[in-house]
């Protein structure tokens, strides 16, 4: 099977990204219409289920797709989608909650904070996330 160019394993990575995008912002808007708040261990908790589920979604298109030319499915790509999955939320939950403080100095709408917040903190994960895919956990070994 031909080895597809970085660029384009980033177009793939990125039209998954939007469905990612929509399940991540998506959810994280539901949970906080539904059971609004404005704890952090709350937001934190919120933003972590809505990044799995696109995480979930992110894995399944990804090894499909993106990376099915070395993507095996073994225990070790598993783990290491698993570890840099745990690095992103980590990622991710840092700029969310970090954004959202200095927005709040702002002034600024809980809406609007949220929600540009979640924008930051899914581009800077999901920057870090394909760097780690492509490169930890669907490395091509035959170059």
């Amino acid at each position: 099977m031909k080895r597809k160019s970085g660029r384009f394993q980033f177009f793939q990575f990125s039209i998954i990204g939007v469905s990612n995008a929509l399940i991540d912002i998506g959810v994280l808007n539901l949970l906080l219409l539904l059971f609004h708040t404005k704890k952090s261990a709350m937001l934190l908790l919120y933003n972590s289920i809505s990044y799995c589920l696109a995480i979930l979604n992110s894995y399944i298109w990804n090894a499909s797709i993106t990376f099915n030319h070395t993507s095996k499915g073994s225990s070790y790509q598993r783990i290491t989608f698993f570890i840099q999955a745990l690095i992103s939320l980590g990622i991710s939950n840092l700029v969310f909650l970090g954004a959202n403080s200095l927005f709040a100095i702002l002034d600024m709408p809980n809406w609007w904070r949220y929600n540009l917040s979640k924008a930051l903190a899914m581009v800077l994960s999901s920057l870090a996330s394909f760097f780690m895919i492509k490169y930890m956990v669907f490395k091509d070994y035959k170059k």
